[in-house]
């Protein structure tokens, strides 16, 4: 046995090394007092300490004491921080309350890790966006490009946060800035605010940045707080409850019994070695014959959308004497796909009984491909619950295009799946169950309408931009929708628009940017020209139907049976005839001429809905540059020309148009 001797000296050091960690604390940052004080030694000051101490690992209030003594407290960590560290916060927290605010009845204290607020008055479930900001002052002259690169970033953490429990609502990330820089962002909200609130809160806070030229910000609510810098501020290894185990199976190993050093043993490494390298050899011919077919596949014009042949390739290598090589190669996924989702799979029963045996009083619509019910679990959510008709056109393959692609995509301003089920003939999807039905039933309806304010209008508008661009280029998979209309965006209770339908997406590699189809799928009238007649669709084909839907938002009119007058013509006709002519104020729905409203900025929308839906796919914006243009009225416009009236001039009778109608759009739909 050797036995190695550690110097005094080094272990004296390590020592000291030890002793930094707990003796690090969190900054203090600001304060934010009310006028009204207390006295000291009062019944206050003893329900106030009593409030405010607490054990609490993340988030904790608490109210003590009878009116007019009540204090209400409330304590945040941030989702990073471990439980001592917390709890030391929440301690030094009280501590400089006193000290910034002595005797004040209500104060707000933020720490990096952590924020104390108490009041005499209730503050759960209020969202208070008074606060602090705090900058380092920097002479950026990219400041537009850091901004324009930290944006995807920024909704996804604001998405992410918000769609947190009751426990946690938090989200951290990076993204790539200008040049080599990193961009680290975090978000977080009292998680007792429901999603939209917090997310209006982040927004709130992150439309403040445009405002400073800084790379290290905190902007410090009552209720969220939003920072970003060009310097690591968090722990990217936060614990989070682990998935069911029976979720992820580990994988096969096999294990092979050591034998002794000796002539057998060098028999078993050259096995060993032998059979490594053979999977190996396996494993690149098989990458070298799928990368020549697929090269031959692109060649040829032939898209694999979403399930065409997609190749996973793993190896797994254990070190000598055990050890495992497993070679997994799938070129046509088929069933395996469902297991992608298998945590938000449901049982046929549990959904049955949700919707009272799918009961005629429960059902909220038709659809092309089935029937929409409203249902409530057991816990009281309500859910929409979509039953997948045998007949419909919608087969196997689009029933997996919509869990597999919901299940990955998490976007405020996109519907959202909650599971599905999968039995025998039987395919069920549910939903969130949105109050407000589909915008058509609102837009098109003559006195529903009259609600729908220009702020309302602008905001559903940009909302269905913002998912658009989360589908197109801010998701980590791009996807081009192909059905966009007025009846696939959904309105929640805040009037927040969210897109629906996702059983004609298609999937797009990263490094393509246009595919064919001999089948096409939509709705005549919202598809772009070269996709309605030559198969060809893009992220442009989505920008086109975001026109229509555009000029049918700003004039209440429907693309499919507007008539001008006795002379039948479409609305985009109708609308560039009226741009032409400068009479397009005359296009602007009715009920918005109210002499309050403004004009220029509807003007505005009503040339952006034409630039978008322009003849040449080319000629249109993207949709990053139209978001653009809706959040900033100083971004000038191009000049549109005649839009696509290919309607006058084909017979669309006679065009491979399989047109249906969203099941997943009716699945709110109300009277």
């Amino acid at each position: 046995m050797v036995i190695t001797t550690i110097p005094k000296s080094i272990l004296f050091l390590c020592f000291n090394l030890l002793t930094l960690f707990p003796q690090s604390q969190s900054r203090f940052l600001d304060t934010l007092c009310n006028n009204s004080n207390y006295t000291a030694n009062s019944t206050y000051e003893t329900n106030l300490n009593s409030a405010a101490s607490t054990t609490t690992n993340g988030f904790f209030n608490r109210s003590a004491g009878q009116s007019p003594d009540t204090v209400n407290a409330l304590v945040l960590c941030r989702g990073d921080v471990v439980p001592e560290a917390c709890h030391q916060c929440i301690n030094d927290s009280l501590g400089m309350a006193k000290m910034y605010c002595p005797y004040r009845t209500s104060a707000t204290v933020w720490y990096d890790d952590c924020m104390l607020r108490f009041s005499d008055e209730k503050i759960l479930g209020n969202v208070d966006t008074n606060g602090r900001i705090i900058w380092t002052a920097n002479n950026l002259p990219n400041a537009e490009e850091l901004y324009r690169s930290m944006r995807p970033l920024m909704d996804r953490l604001k998405t992410e946060a918000a769609g947190g429990d009751s426990i946690r609502k938090f989200a951290s990330g990076d993204t790539q800035g200008p040049g080599f820089m990193t961009i680290y962002g975090l978000m977080q909200c009292t998680p007792e605010l429901s999603e939209d609130e917090c997310y209006n809160c982040l927004e709130t806070a992150t439309n403040q940045i445009s405002n400073l030229a800084s790379l290290d910000v905190r902007i410090l609510y009552r209720s969220c707080i939003v920072r970003y810098s060009n310097a690591r501020f968090f722990n990217a290894t936060v614990v989070l409850s682990p998935p069911p185990m029976e979720a992820f199976p580990p994988p096969p190993v096999v294990v092979l019994s050591p034998q002794p050093i000796g002539k057998n043993s060098n028999k078993t490494i050259v096995i060993v070695v032998t059979t490594t390298v053979s999977c190996f050899v396996l494993a690149l011919i098989l990458l070298c014959v799928f990368i020549r077919k697929r090269k031959m596949e692109r060649s040829s014009g032939v898209n694999s959308g979403v399930y065409g042949s997609q190749f996973y390739f793993l190896v797994t290598v254990f070190s000598f004497p055990t050890f495992a090589t497993t070679i997994v190669v799938h070129e046509h996924e088929d069933t395996d796909e469902i297991s992608m989702a298998k945590s938000l799979q449901y049982s046929f029963g549990v959904l049955k009984t949700a919707t009272n045996n799918f009961s005629e009083s429960n059902k909220l619509g038709d659809g092309g491909f089935g029937v929409v019910y409203k249902g409530k679990l057991e816990n009281g959510k309500e859910i929409a619950v979509k039953r997948l008709s045998r007949e419909s056109g919608q087969g196997e393959q689009e029933f997996k295009n919509e869990v597999l692609l919901l299940a990955k995509l998490k976007h405020r301003n996109l519907v959202r799946l909650l599971g599905f089920s999968f039995q025998g003939s039987e395919r069920l999807l549910m939903y969130e169950f949105v109050q407000n039905a589909s915008l058509d039933k609102f837009i098109f309806h003559p006195l529903k309408r009259m609600t729908l304010n220009w702020e309302r209008r602008l905001k559903i508008i940009t909302g269905i931009a913002k998912g658009l661009l989360y589908l197109h280029e801010d998701s980590r998979i791009k996807i081009i929708h192909r059905d966009l209309k007025a009846s696939n965006i959904l309105l929640d209770a805040e009037m927040t628009p969210k897109i629906a339908d996702f059983g004609t997406a298609r999937l797009f590699m990263p490094e393509e940017s246009q595919a064919n189809t001999f089948r096409i799928v939509g709705t005549y009238g919202y598809m772009a020209p070269e996709y309605a007649l030559y198969g060809q669709f893009s992220v442009k084909s989505d920008v086109y139907s975001f026109g229509v839907l555009i000029l049918e938002i700003m004039t209440g009119c429907n693309n499919h049976s507007f008539q001008n007058g006795v002379v039948t013509e479409n609305l985009l006709s109708h609308a560039w005839k009226c741009w032409r002519d400068g009479t397009t104020t005359s296009l602007i729905d009715s009920t918005l001429i109210d002499g309050s409203s403004p004009l220029r900025d509807m003007i505005r929308c009503i040339h952006i809905g034409l630039l978008c839906v322009q003849e040449e796919a080319a000629d249109r914006p993207t949709i990053a540059s139209v978001v653009l243009m809706l959040a900033s009225s100083s971004v000038t416009l191009a000049v549109p020309s005649e839009p696509a009236f290919f309607t006058h001039t084909h017979n669309h009778n006679s065009l491979l148009i399989h047109d249906h109608t969203s099941s997943t759009t009716n699945s709110i739909q109300q009277s």
